[in-house]
Order: C-alpha cells, then sequence, then structure tokens
C-alpha cells in the first residue's frame, strides 16, 4: 500500500482583506467590492469551517476519489473570490450572412431580434446579476459569479442555433469568442 492512499487531505485557503466569507449549514456567503454570492456545500462531502479570514478544507476520506472532491471545493471557493474581487466578462460575436440580428436588453431578458428574417424575436434570459451590453457586432456580459455569466452566454449561443437547415452553410448566430478574467467594457 502507497503512503499516498493513507494521507488526509487539509487545505488553509486564505481570504482577501476586501472579501468577507460566512457559512452556516453549510452554506458559503461571499461578499466582496462587485458583490455577493452563495454555494450550497450540502452535496459536497468537504469538511469546512471558516475563522477570521481562513477556510480550512478536509477530505473525509483518503481515496483519488476524495482528493478529486476535495480538489473541487478548493476550485469552487477560489472561483467564488475571485469573482466577487475582480469578476468575469464573455466576449461573444454576433454573425449573420443576410438578415441583420438585433440583440436588445429588456429587463433581465435578452431579446434577439430579426434571427434569419424571423417576425417573432428569440428570448434568452439573464441570470443572476450577469450585465448584457450590446455594442455594435459584439455582445459582452459581465458578472461577478462565474456560473451565471457561463450560464446567461450559454443559454444565448443555444438560443441562436440554426435549426433544419445545413448547419455548414447557415452560419448565423452569436458565438463565444473571447473568456476575460476580471470586468471589461
Amino acid at each position: 500500500m502507497s503512503t499516498k492512499q493513507t494521507e488526509n487531505h487539509e487545505l488553509t485557503i486564505t481570504v482577501p482583506e476586501t472579501v468577507k466569507v460566512t457559512e452556516k449549514h453549510r452554506i458559503l456567503n461571499v461578499e466582496g467590492p462587485l458583490g455577493k454570492t452563495r454555494k450550497n456545500f450540502k452535496k459536497i462531502p468537504v469538511d469546512m469551517q471558516v475563522s477570521g479570514k481562513n477556510i480550512t478544507l478536509k477530505s473525509f476520506g483518503t481515496r483519488k476519489k476524495d482528493y478529486a472532491i476535495f480538489k473541487t471545493a478548493e476550485s469552487i471557493i477560489n472561483t467564488l473570490i475571485k469573482g466577487v474581487q475582480q469578476g468575469y466578462t464573455f466576449k461573444m460575436k454576433i454573425v449573420y450572412a443576410h438578415f441583420p440580428i438585433t440583440v436588445k436588453v429588456k429587463d433581465n431578458t435578452v431579446l434577439v431580434e430579426n434571427f434569419q428574417g424571423e417576425r417573432a424575436a428569440r428570448i434568452s434570459k439573464i441570470v443572476g446579476d450577469t450585465k448584457v451590453v450590446s455594442k455594435g457586432d459584439d455582445v459582452i456580459i459581465t458578472g461577478p459569479v462565474l456560473t451565471d455569466v457561463s450560464q446567461t452566454a450559454g443559454s444565448l449561443q443555444q438560443n441562436t442555433k440554426v435549426r433544419n437547415k445545413d448547419h455548414r452553410v447557415f452560419l448565423d448566430g452569436i458565438y463565444l469568442f473571447e473568456k476575460l478574467d476580471g470586468i471589461q467594457k
């Protein structure tokens, strides 16, 4: 038996001064200069304790699977902290051949008008505190929570997918072309 299998995994994550972290009933609340977010750790089998500016993670077992879950929890916490400090930006490009596509933001929805000459607008939801801005042929999606920003971008791209036509010929749609850390304008 190797020594790796008997090793318990433990890690302490130091929280920056500008970020406030609290934990109650296995729900981690992270608050920073760009906003606040929360993550439910009830189904992630990792022991988590918040004390002051430190988060201590411990794995429940010594197997490879336990180590993988432990590292996933660490990655989730680091992503939350980085998001409320810097934020995330996704840039998307509007592509059309014949009918010019118009993108408008109304309340917490994105309206894609004149897609392939359709009369009715296609509607995509904006998830969470995500901001969507349309500038010419670019759509810029920004926010403090990576999962909300990526879900908004994914639903916008899926909503403009060409159906019942050859997708090699009809390339119209809105496509992701750049992911950036930090909120860009």
